[in-house]
């Protein structure tokens, strides 16, 4: 898979690409639907598959700190789309200037001039461009002018619901962590590389791989069963806590702190996956060390309980 940010030369794609364009936030399993068909229909017309994505994504632009918690960073998406049938992902920088395009103009200065579209594949609820303004309806109409055809990929269905990445923010705030493997096909997991932090897990006893989450908000907060990847092929079984600190530092920052189970490997810089499992608790603030040592002994008690009774 090809990664694409230089749009300084013209038609990237000499003989045409089939296209998708979205956020794919969480790259749950309507992304892959969408995926699919787009690899089927790059298949069929013998051309190169392009899947575009925005950084940072649209609603992060227009509403900053309010805009709603990420699945996944960008590094994670590109993880997770590299599994998958995509000859290239387009990363488009979002900005002013991208923001006040005007729909044609997004068709024809990117989409023809640059990327030479000969199908595009969009999800039902797509919409771009200046206001919003731009829809199916509209790019039928450019299609038909610019020489591309356009095809609706409908919503993808389980049971009664439309998998949708606000659906999967929805759960994860509801520490429903069921209900978001359904929907994502997978567990909610978290990436990064693991950095040295102050050691005071060390100290009470119980050593932590920190991951500072790099990102404006996060969709879980609190202590966690988990697994822990990306070490030697293997998964490590532990318990986590996303948040502050708030008895330590109260750091405005949200880190992951996984404290592994007979574990004792140095793992800095290590590039590993955190698997959420099974929420235990909330965060809380102790007033002293040793309330906080007691509680983590508990929270290590209920995580191996949980894996066992999981078995």
């Amino acid at each position: 898979m090809r990664l694409i940010r230089d749009f300084s030369q013209r038609a990237l794609f000499p003989q045409g690409c089939v296209l998708t364009i979205g956020n794919f936030d969480g790259v749950h399993l309507g992304h892959r639907a969408v995926i699919d068909k787009l690899a089927q229909c790059g298949r069929q017309l013998q051309l190169p598959t392009v899947l575009m994505l925005f950084e940072p994504q649209p609603l992060e632009y227009f509403l900053g700190e309010n805009a709603p918690s990420r699945l996944m960073r960008l590094r994670e998406k590109i993880l997770a789309l590299h599994l998958l049938p995509i000859d290239n992902v387009v990363i488009l920088r979002f900005n002013r200037l991208l923001a006040n395009f005007e729909p044609e103009q997004f068709v024809s200065d990117i989409l023809v001039d640059k990327l030479n579209l000969k199908h595009l594949v969009i999800g039902d609820d797509f919409h771009f461009g200046k206001a919003r303004r731009g829809n199916f309806n509209l790019l039928c109409a450019q299609g038909k002018q610019h020489g591309f055809s356009v095809e609706k990929s409908e919503s993808y269905q389980l049971t009664d619901l439309r998998v949708s990445s606000t659906l999967i923010r929805d759960a994860l705030n509801a520490d429903d962590l069921v209900q978001a493997r359904r929907l994502l096909g997978q567990d909610y997991a978290v990436c990064g590389r693991v950095a040295q932090g102050n050691q005071l897990g060390r100290t009470l006893g119980f050593p932590t791989a920190n991951i500072k989450m790099l990102r404006q908000n996060t969709p879980i907060k609190g202590v966690f069963a988990v697994t822990m990847t990306g070490i030697d092929g293997l998964e490590f079984q532990g318990v986590a806590n996303v948040g502050t600190r708030p008895t330590i530092d109260g750091h405005s920052k949200v880190i992951l702190e996984t404290h592994l189970f007979n574990f004792n490997q140095n793992i800095y810089g290590r590039y590993v996956s955190v698997h959420f499992k099974h929420k235990i608790r909330h965060e809380m603030r102790f007033d002293s060390l040793e309330q906080l040592q007691t509680q983590i002994r508990l929270d290590v008690a209920t995580a191996k309980e949980f894996f066992e009774q999981s078995r």
